[in-house]
């Protein structure tokens, strides 16, 4: 071939790609399409779980004769290593306070240490600190100077993310949590 007929063909391939290119794109439709199903198997899932979870922990609970577990109204239990009966005030809303935790499977494992998690200030339902819910609510039925150890579901402790290198994804634990002070804002 002649440098003019490659030429030639360079533009013509030019032309036909730039021809090519200026077509506008389809819409595709979808692959597939849910009516909510999605969303109800995994609802159902979530419930399973937390059934299985809560005979799991009801077995521990009831294999534990030296404790007296109490069930609380948000989905956990708990029991009081160190219980102040003389002392009625528990947080408010907007309370600071000061408390040292740990993280535990349910065999008694350690997850995370009170030294890992280090002194923890909470400002009581306004602070997005970073805290799994149970011990959010767990705290709220604390006097200062207790100590009680919380069984939390993992719904309520690390759910479906667990906590990465540590600990799995849907694992119920155990968390120790020490009140050392209740500070009360104005607000209350």
């Amino acid at each position: 071939m002649n440098s003019k007929m490659l030429r030639k063909l360079f533009y013509f391939l030019l032309f036909s790609a730039v021809i090519l290119s200026c077509k506008s794109p389809e819409a595709r439709s979808p692959v597939q399409s849910h009516s909510g199903t999605f969303i109800k198997e995994s609802a159902e899932r979530n419930k399973k779980i937390y059934d299985d979870e809560k005979i799991f922990i009801g077995e521990i609970i009831a294999k534990d004769s030296t404790n007296n577990y109490i069930s609380s109204e948000n989905g956990f239990w708990y029991f009081y290593n160190k219980r102040d009966t003389a002392t009625s005030e528990m947080p408010d809303m907007g309370d600071v306070v000061k408390f040292t935790y740990d993280i535990k499977d349910l065999n008694g494992s350690l997850i995370l240490s009170e030294k890992e998690n280090g002194m923890q200030y909470y400002k009581v339902d306004q602070s997005n600190q970073d805290l799994i819910s149970g011990v959010r609510e767990g705290i709220k039925l604390m006097k200062e100077g207790e100590t009680v150890t919380f069984l939390f579901p993992s719904y309520k402790a690390y759910g479906y993310y667990g906590i990465e290198e540590k600990l799995g994804s849907n694992i119920p634990v155990q968390s120790t949590v020490t009140l050392h002070s209740i500070e009360q804002t104005n607000e209350n």
